[in-house]
């Protein structure tokens, strides 16, 4: 693996490709923002003018865009990376997108003679950045073991779930984990504010005990500094609980905390919100005052 196409080159992106770029690989990077792409490009990255163009003779290509139908343009467009990439490269998604794309993407690069990964992350842009991600893989053996270098050099926890979907399955879990946490350390500080005490003194106690998580640490600063802006869009956060919310459905599944603040965060998206970090469920709990 030397050669790589990357796709997207937003919040997450950015930090991934500038690893791989710290790792030796050779990077060339599509995304719809060419402000974007030139500040990878000053960074040692080269410039592909489409999608074809990232994915054509290239030993891996990498996606990292926000929505299900984003990954479906890039896979199955007319001059999609299916349609573009050679037999033999390794296709990695690493979007958080639904298990039924990642099993339909799966499918197709087979029946095309390459091999295909769902990858999507854990560890917002700061973990992007510093290279420290949790990735969860889902796909073949030989598809992880051909990827893991890459991997490596992005992330710090790296395991292979199971087969086609698993990695995408393994990513709504831990979003559900997430979501239970920052809605917790959310309503602890609007509970401290009503009883007249002091949110920060109340957060920096608890943290170091049984209460402590990484949502705190990360969110409950930004919270109380009132900085809005995001190591995880609140729209993106959205869109990965509808998506859990519609696979547990077809599972025949209840979940109750995650339906809550799924509808707590449409709330707030309808407020006009979603660019806001997914730690702007504070506001859903101020607006409730």
């Amino acid at each position: 693996m030397k050669t790589v196409g990357f796709i997207g080159a937003g919040l997450m992106g950015s930090g991934m490709v500038r690893n791989l770029l710290k790792a030796g690989y050779s990077v060339a990077v599509f995304d719809v923002s060419k402000e974007k792409v030139a500040q990878l490009v000053s960074d040692g990255a080269a410039s592909a003018g489409s999608v074809a163009e990232c994915a054509r003779d290239k030993d891996a290509v990498i996606s990292m865009v926000g929505y299900p139908k984003d990954v479906e343009s890039v896979y199955f467009g007319s001059a999609g990376v299916l349609q573009s990439a050679s037999p033999g490269t390794l296709l990695i998604d690493m979007s958080t997108s639904n298990p039924a794309m990642a099993e339909r993407i799966s499918a197709e690069a087979k029946s095309r003679g390459m091999e295909a990964l769902d990858a999507p992350v854990s560890g917002g842009s700061v973990g992007a950045a510093n290279g420290t991600l949790a990735i969860m893989a889902g796909g073949e053996q030989s598809a992880f073991d051909r990827a893991y270098p890459l991997f490596d050099a992005m992330g710090g926890n790296i395991k292979l779930q199971g087969p086609a979907g698993s990695g995408q399955h393994v990513k709504m879990a831990n979003q559900i984990a997430a979501i239970g946490c920052l809605s917790g350390v959310c309503e602890a500080i609007a509970y401290v504010r009503a009883a007249g005490l002091d949110p920060e003194l109340m957060i920096n106690t608890i943290c170091t005990g049984a209460a402590g998580s990484k949502q705190m640490d990360l969110m409950a600063p930004k919270i109380l500094a009132g900085d809005n802006s995001p190591i995880f869009f609140l729209k993106h956060m959205l869109k990965d609980l509808n998506i859990v919310m519609d696979e547990s459905e077809k599972m025949g599944r209840s979940l109750p905390m995650t339906k809550f603040v799924r509808d707590a965060y449409q709330s707030l998206a309808d407020r006009g919100l979603g660019d806001y970090g997914s730690h702007g469920l504070i506001y859903y709990y101020d607006n409730e005052k």
